[in-house]
Formats: C-alpha cells, structure tokens, sequence
C-alpha cells in the first residue's frame, strides 16, 4: 500500500521535534552552558593563590595584588608564591638604586649566591656579597644599569622559577612563601640575545626604536 502523499512533508517536522526531545542532546546542552568561560576560570584559580598568600603575609595590598596579579606567563601569586605588591616593592627599589646608582642599595635586593653568566654563556655561582662586590662594575656595567633602570611590574613574565625581565637578563626570586623577591640571576649573554631582538624589532617597525627590556 503506498504511503500516503502528506508523510514526505511531516517526516523533517517529526525528526526535528524529536531531536529536540532527545535526553542525549538535551544533557550535551546543558552542559555547554554551565561549562564557565575560560578567563573565569584562571581567575579563579588566582583568587585561590592570592588567598594563599596572603594568609602568609601579616602585612597585604589586597587592592593591588587582584589589580596587578595577571602578567605574561600567569598570575604572578600561582606562578611565584607570593604577591604583586612584593615583586612590585623590589622592583621599585632596583630601579631606584640604578638610576640613583646607589650600588649599597642594588647590593642589598640580591640574593645569595647569586647566578653571574658573562656575555660568552659562562656560569658563575658568587657564594658571598664580597665576591659580588669585588665584580660588581663587571656585573652591573651601564648597559645592566640601564636594564635595572626601565625595570616595570608590568612588563615581567613569570613561570615556575620566578619572575624576569629582557629575555632573562634579571630573575627575581622568592626563597619563602609569601616573601619579598631577591635578585639571583645576572644573565648578560641574555642581555646581548634581548638587545638583538629589539634591533629585529626596529628594523621590521621601520626604524622605530623599541627598548630592548620592552621586547
């Protein structure tokens, strides 16, 4: 018996009301929607480091630390175990005592041993601030000072080991959770690498000079 000449025209309608009634679907559904944004996810994860720190800190900025926590790499309270606001306070001071050149005060925001590598990629390990001294100007020639002085929060990138500046010329460092940040890395073979990139950089912007600590 042949079908009758109106089911052709019902069959889309009925498939589609019964999609739309199906579990399956309906379940897959849902479950995109309550699925949150990516964004506020790592947000929240953020929130949950900063919480940590803090309960490790007896003095806090709470209003900076959620402003300035996200830089590249993560949020700086996941990434280094402690907050914006103490990478932000030695960072400040190092760049004031480069611009200042008050080399008692540079001396002070490092950290021991402190990790020297020269332009030619060899590794020192300075054990003592004697030794650091006694090289300091080798260190810390203009060219460093000049790195040190630019230094801005928001132009750190942070993972697992720290935070650092210019391709890792500096790394900033902290020894416990919650703490202030040390300076423990002087890379000035990364120093030669940043500088350039920012020369790359120039010439593709057409002669636009771009610091190298920017790149």
């Amino acid at each position: 018996m042949p079908n009758p000449p109106f089911l052709p025209l019902l069959l889309p309608t009925i498939l589609l009301m019964a999609a739309a009634c199906s579990p399956v679907d309906q379940s897959k559904a849902e479950q995109v929607t309550e699925q949150p944004p990516a964004q506020a996810l790592a947000e929240g994860r953020a929130e949950d480091c900063l919480l940590m720190v803090w309960s490790d800190q007896t003095e806090r900025d709470v209003e900076f630390d959620r402003a300035h926590d996200q830089v590249e790499g993560g949020a700086i309270s996941c990434a280094t175990g402690t907050s914006p606001s103490q990478f932000a306070a030695a960072i400040t001071s190092l760049r004031e005592a480069a611009q200042r050149g008050d080399k008692a005060r540079i001396l002070q925001e490092m950290g021991i041993p402190l990790l020297y590598i020269d332009g030619n990629g060899d590794r020192r390990e300075l054990e003592d601030p004697e030794t650091v001294e006694a090289i300091f100007d080798e260190i810390f020639d203009p060219a460093m000072i000049e790195v040190l002085s630019r230094l801005d929060l928001a132009d750190m990138t942070v993972n697992e080991q720290g935070g650092f500046f210019a391709l890792g010329t500096v790394w900033l460092v902290v020894d416990e959770h919650g703490g202030r940040p040390r300076l423990v890395t002087v890379n000035r073979q990364a120093l030669g690498d940043a500088a350039k990139a920012a020369r790359r950089q120039a010439e593709r912007n057409r002669g636009e000079v771009i610091p190298f600590d920017k790149q």
